[in-house]
């Protein structure tokens, strides 16, 4: 079954979340603390995605087109009131964060990286799910911490994963037939590493120091295809 992996790792940030809410009620300041101690991992991965890069300059004009054009589509407003509707749809805790944080924070954080797009096309191309499904187990115990301290809203993360693994994994015939192996490379290692600044940015918000609207970088990663195919082109 071609979509496993993803359904896999899907299954894993589902039980992670319901786990996760089990363990809701702990006491304000072990959260707090709890929380801090999940930006500085989050940071501390970010600044390690970062460092995969081989054309820095690829990551710095794809962040500089991907926020402006994330700003003037306001990515982040969509997905903050894709949230607010699941929100309004369901219960929540009035002394809880809202489920538009939980959404947001998780769908960023699972979504981005290479272990998404390497297993997603393993998965398409060889039927090979390891990579997705050692990914879904690292979401998994991700999905417990962040669920317990930033609500259902977790969960609901898992919709997004799915569409876009889910995707590249049914189109990576035809991408591969498209793209050469050392031209998808050269994407996969620049858009982790534009990933892995959004992941830092991430990071500075939880702990608290910065109000960064993430999601208005995700055009980058476009960005950084079009970049990629223009040096293809021009022989660079």
């Amino acid at each position: 079954m071609v979509l496993y992996g993803t359904l896999v790792n899907v299954a894993l940030i589902i039980a992670g979340s319901l786990i996760g809410r089990i363990f809701k009620n702990i006491p304000d300041r072990m959260k707090q603390t709890v929380m801090y101690g999940i930006a500085l991992a989050v940071m501390a991965i970010g600044i390690q995605m970062t460092f995969e890069s081989t054309q820095l300059l690829i990551v710095i004009i794809s962040i500089v087109l991907g926020s402006v054009i994330g700003e003037w589509v306001n990515v982040d407003h969509m997905m903050e009131q894709a949230g607010k509707w699941l929100e309004s749809k369901m219960p929540v805790q009035k002394d809880g964060p809202g489920i538009s944080q939980g959404f947001v924070t998780a769908t960023m954080i699972f979504v981005i990286g290479s272990m998404s797009i390497i297993g997603a096309i393993d998965s398409g191309l060889r039927n090979d799910h390891s990579v997705l499904m050692m990914k879904g187990i690292i979401d998994g115990f991700t999905a417990i911490i962040l669920s317990s301290t930033l609500g259902i809203g977790v969960l609901f993360a898992a919709v997004p994963v799915f569409l876009y693994q889910g995707i590249i994994t049914l189109f990576s015939t035809q991408i591969s037939r498209v793209v050469p192996d050392d031209l998808l490379q050269l994407f996969i290692s620049e858009m982790t590493a534009t990933g892995g600044l959004m992941i830092f940015a991430i990071g500075l918000n939880l702990i608290g120091l910065t109000k960064i609207r993430v999601a208005n970088f995700i055009p980058a990663i476009a960005v950084v295809a079009v970049i990629v195919m223009v040096m293809r082109l021009l022989g660079l």
